[in-house]
């Protein structure tokens, strides 16, 4: 089993907001103990709470606010006393600028793969640490799938081999079904959003529960309820003339992801279901995994869209777009180059050939220079994770939200493998480009590494997991 610690342990606690209640639905139809799914209404779980619409408890753990005490004050003594006067009051605490753009902070995996009752948090940059076969891929590729659920996929494109999602062991109800959780909460604007999804596995692969949850208050719930009809019953809040409005979605979307075209707006309960759906959706769309294939890199590409692939094979046609339109950014992907790669580096070139294809070369200066298929597997991922960093979901092929304004949306990079290939130089230049980055606002990374011993000093999240 996955034991996660994380440094900085960051766990967001929601602020309780008061709301209109009504009749509660059963809870999200997925045990997180045995994994698989279960209909009984008093079926309990991390995830579960009241139907839309009602308010939860309050939390023991909220954040208790700064105490301040008035200072001491001393008067000097004069020949005539003076008048009394008022001790000054402290000056009030800074309230912190809450980021309005949305990002991904937390990811819990209930029950997926190797990990039962896993919470992770996740900041500007983030390393998922351990030795081959304590999950870190599989974290990774649970935020990959909800980055894609919230994009809009159906869970078969997402989850081609379900099955090996079921943690093993994990017992079939009376019905022969099993299944496996996945969540995450989306920060932002609105405060923490939190989304919790049970997929059933088996005997077919469907969506059987799914919550969005804000401020202590339930503002999407879906159930499975008729399991012959490829639907799940939804509710969401209203506040209006109706506490909650009821409708079927499909069993193989995320409900979340299709609020926006079946919420009219048109009360405030509805308005703030839609700020918190497309707060989550906008802070999963910008994902972009990438792992670098060095064999695929060295070869000529032909033109195309200049758009970064998965595994950077295009990467001379990206670099034939960039440097043309990004001078200063180019600028220092080259100064990135010249730290990581062997020889002296004057430039990064793109040169088109008369079969129409591009390829990339190393300006060595003087004249030399040097064709990518001459650099080393552990060069070419250095200088492909390195044009990643420095370039934005523009230029990467990611499903940016187009109805967002570029200030308000970021772009998280998952890299597996972070490491892979990389010399201590190498791999500690491109985790202070991430920092840099990401203190820009712009990008945020998570990457998965063997060993983060030599990033523990910087000022990353580093979560080690244990086989």
């Amino acid at each position: 089993m996955a034991v996660p610690s994380a440094s900085p342990a960051s766990r967001p606690s929601p602020s309780a907001r008061p709301a209109a209640g009504h009749t509660p639905s059963p809870s999200l139809p997925l045990s997180s103990e045995g994994g698989g799914p279960s209909t009984a209404p008093n079926a309990s779980a991390e995830a579960d709470g009241p139907a839309p619409g009602r308010p939860r408890p309050a939390r023991s753990d909220a954040a208790a606010g700064p105490s301040h005490t008035l200072p001491r004050v001393r008067s000097a003594r004069t020949d005539t006393p003076p008048a009394a006067a008022p001790a000054p009051l402290p000056a009030p605490a800074a309230t912190p600028r809450r980021d309005p753009r949305p990002r991904v902070t937390e990811l819990r995996l209930s029950t997926f793969a190797r990990h039962r009752g896993a919470t992770f948090p996740v900041g500007q940059v983030t390393l998922f640490a351990g030795p081959s076969g304590s999950g870190k891929s599989t974290a990774l590729a649970a935020y990959e799938a909800l980055a894609r659920l919230g994009g809009g996929a159906g869970l078969a494109e997402v989850f081609p081999d379900p099955c090996a999602l079921v943690p093993e062991g994990a017992r079939p109800d009376a019905q022969r079904r099993r299944g496996f959780r996945i969540g995450c909460t989306a920060e932002g604007a609105e405060g923490p959003v939190r989304l919790d999804l049970a997929v059933q596995a088996e005997p077919e692969l469907r969506v059987v529960g799914e919550r969005l949850t804000a401020g202590g208050l339930v503002l999407l719930e879906t159930a499975l309820r008729d399991p012959s009809r490829p639907a799940v019953q939804a509710a969401w809040h209203t506040a209006g003339s109706a506490p909650v409005t009821r409708a079927p979605l499909p069993d193989d979307r995320l409900g979340t992801a299709l609020l926006p075209l079946r919420v009219a707006g048109k009360t405030d309960g509805q308005r703030r279901v839609l700020a918190a759906a497309e707060q989550m959706v906008v802070a999963l769309r910008s994902v972009f995994p990438c792992d670098p294939r060095p064999d695929g890199m060295r070869a000529p590409v032909r033109t195309g869209s200049g758009r970064l692939l998965r595994g950077c094979d295009n990467l001379a046609d990206v670099l034939w777009r960039t440097r043309a339109e990004c001078g200063r950014r180019h600028g220092l992907l080259v100064d990135a180059v010249r730290t990581g790669c062997a020889g002296p580096v004057v430039d990064l070139l793109a040169e088109p050939l008369g079969d129409g294809t591009v390829r990339a070369l190393l300006d060595r200066g003087d004249g030399r220079r040097t064709e990518l298929d001459r650099l080393g597997d552990g060069e070419l991922r250095y200088l492909a994770l390195a044009l990643v960093l420095f370039t934005g979901p523009g230029v990467l092929a990611v499903d940016a939200p187009g109805e967002v304004p570029d200030a308000m949306r970021g772009l998280t990079v998952l890299a597996d493998g972070f490491d892979r290939g990389l010399d201590p130089g190498q791999r500690a230049e491109l985790l202070r480009t991430a920092v840099l980055m990401g203190e820009r606002g712009h990008i945020r990374l998570v990457g998965a590494v063997s060993d983060a011993s030599w990033a523990e000093a910087a000022a990353i999240t580093v979560v080690h997991l244990e086989t």
